[in-house]
């Protein structure tokens, strides 16, 4: 059973092999979690995103994580265009796809932000909810921890009640 970890903090200062970056299929990071991915990490990240778009809900790539101590960002849709809304749905086929690829890659630890609640101003309830029963439901070979990892101290708290 994956080990579920739940952080206040930073999503780049987390040890794990990948982040999760909650995206769009266009692959641009312009806003949210993607912005502060791109601008910590560099434009080669957005690139190559760009380059494998258009990337459906329901699944993920992987990029270069670029300057950032990461293996990878993994890029797991929550909706189709930038700023779109998304729903609760996006989000757990966005959690599942993470998990799948981070999993396929051999991967033993990924961090993941809040999926959905930034620009897809999906309610964090809702949001944490979906995204633990993803987790839980998932059964990884080599992916053994994900960690949950938020700035906001109620993404933080509703992961910890569903828990």
């Amino acid at each position: 059973m994956l080990q579920i970890e739940v952080l206040q903090g930073s999503l780049l200062e987390i040890e794990a092999d990948a982040i999760v970056n909650p995206s769009n299929s266009l692959g641009y990071m312009g806003g949210g979690v993607a912005g502060v991915i791109k601008r910590a990490g560099g434009e080669e990240i957005e690139r190559e995103a760009i380059k494998k778009a258009p990337i459906p809900v329901g699944s993920a790539i992987i990029t270069t994580a670029g300057r950032l101590p990461f293996k990878g960002v993994i890029h797991a849709p929550t909706m189709e265009e930038p700023a779109m809304e998304t729903t609760e749905e996006k989000v757990r086929k966005a959690v599942r796809a993470s998990l799948e690829l981070a999993d396929k890659l051999g991967f033993e630890s990924i961090a993941m932000p809040g999926m959905g609640t930034g620009v897809g101003r999906l309610p964090k309830d809702i949001a944490a909810r979906a995204m633990i029963e993803e987790i839980r439901a998932f059964k990884p070979l080599s992916l053994r921890k994900v960690i949950l990892v938020d700035l906001d101290s109620q993404m933080v708290e509703e992961w910890r009640k569903n828990l």
